[in-house]
C-alpha cells in the first residue's frame, strides 16, 4: 500500500490562464541520464514563481533547459517565450530573446571592473537598463564601479551578476540559488532588489534551497522530485501544507 500523500490535484493548477513562459512535456538529458522527466508548466508575466525540490529533482536543470544551454540536452517538448519558440534557438539566441540566467557561480568576469562587466553585457543587446539606472536599484554597485568585480564581497557579486543580467532589457530572468553562502541581512536586500525587479514586470524564476524565504517571496510554487512536478500552485497553498512541505522540502 503506497501511503504518501497525493498532492497531484494541484499540477498545473494555472494551465488556463495566459502563459508569458509556456514549458510543454520537456525531456532532458545529461548523457543518458534522464534528469527532466516530461515537465509541462506555465509562468504568467510578472509573477516570481519558486522551483523547489530536494537537491538532484531537476530544479537547475529545468533552468539551464529554459536557457537553451547545451546541457542537460533536450531530446523532447516546446519552450515557449511570449510567443517565442525557445526549443528552436540556441544559448545565445535565447538570451538575445530576453531570458536571463544568474548561474549559482555568478560568472562575475575577472579582470573587468564593475561597470565593464555592465557595458560588456549591454555589447549583444544594448537597450537594456542603462548604467545609472542599475546603479540607483544597486546603490553598493555604483559606489564601487571602478573595482574589480572579482574583489566584491558574496552579496555584492550577486547583485552585480543580477545587474548584469537587467543590462540586456531581458523578458524573464532565472536566478538558481540567489542566496548560496549569503548572510540574512543581504539574503533581505536581495528580496527587496527582486520586489523591485518584479514592480518593473519583469517576471522570475528562482531556484532555491532556502524554500521558506523563496516562498515567502513568491507567487506561485512549482515542486520537482525525481525529475517530475508534484506540486504546482500558490506559494501560500505550500506554506499552509505541512505535510506537502515535509514530503518533499524537508521543512
Amino acid at each position: 500500500m503506497n501511503d504518501r500523500p497525493d498532492f497531484s490535484k494541484n499540477r498545473n493548477a494555472a494551465a488556463t490562464a495566459p502563459a508569458f513562459l509556456s514549458v510543454w512535456d520537456v525531456h532532458a538529458y545529461y548523457g543518458e541520464s534522464y534528469i527532466v522527466q516530461g515537465i509541462s508548466f506555465n509562468v504568467h508575466e510578472g509573477e516570481i514563481l519558486a522551483l523547489l525540490g530536494r537537491n538532484g529533482a531537476g530544479k537547475t536543470s529545468t533552468m539551464r533547459s529554459i536557457a537553451r544551454l547545451d546541457s542537460p540536452q533536450v531530446r523532447h517538448g516546446e519552450i515557449w517565450l511570449d510567443h517565442q519558440p525557445l526549443h528552436k534557438m540556441k544559448s545565445f539566441q535565447a538570451s538575445v530573446a530576453g531570458v536571463g540566467l544568474v548561474p549559482e557561480d555568478r560568472r562575475i568576469i575577472q579582470g573587468l571592473t564593475v561597470e565593464e562587466n555592465l557595458k560588456l553585457a549591454q555589447i549583444a543587446k544594448p537597450i537594456g537598463w542603462s548604467i545609472e539606472r542599475l546603479y540607483e536599484l544597486f546603490p553598493r554597485l555604483g559606489e564601487r564601479r571602478n573595482q574589480e568585480g572579482v574583489t566584491l564581497s558574496g552579496g555584492e557579486q550577486q547583485m552585480l551578476a543580477i545587474a548584469r543580467a537587467l543590462a540586456r532589457d531581458i523578458k524573464i530572468l532565472l536566478l538558481d540559488e540567489p542566496y548560496e553562502g549569503l548572510a540574512p541581512v543581504i539574503v533581505d536586500e536581495i528580496e527587496k532588489t527582486l520586489r523591485l525587479i518584479k514592480s518593473q514586470g519583469i517576471t522570475t524564476i528562482l531556484v532555491e534551497q532556502n524554500a521558506l524565504r523563496a516562498l515567502k517571496l513568491a507567487d506561485r510554487a512549482i515542486i520537482l522530485d525525481t525529475g517530475g512536478i508534484v506540486f504546482d500552485g500558490t506559494a501560500q497553498e505550500v506554506l499552509e501544507n505541512e505535510a506537502l512541505r515535509a514530503e518533499y522540502l524537508a521543512i
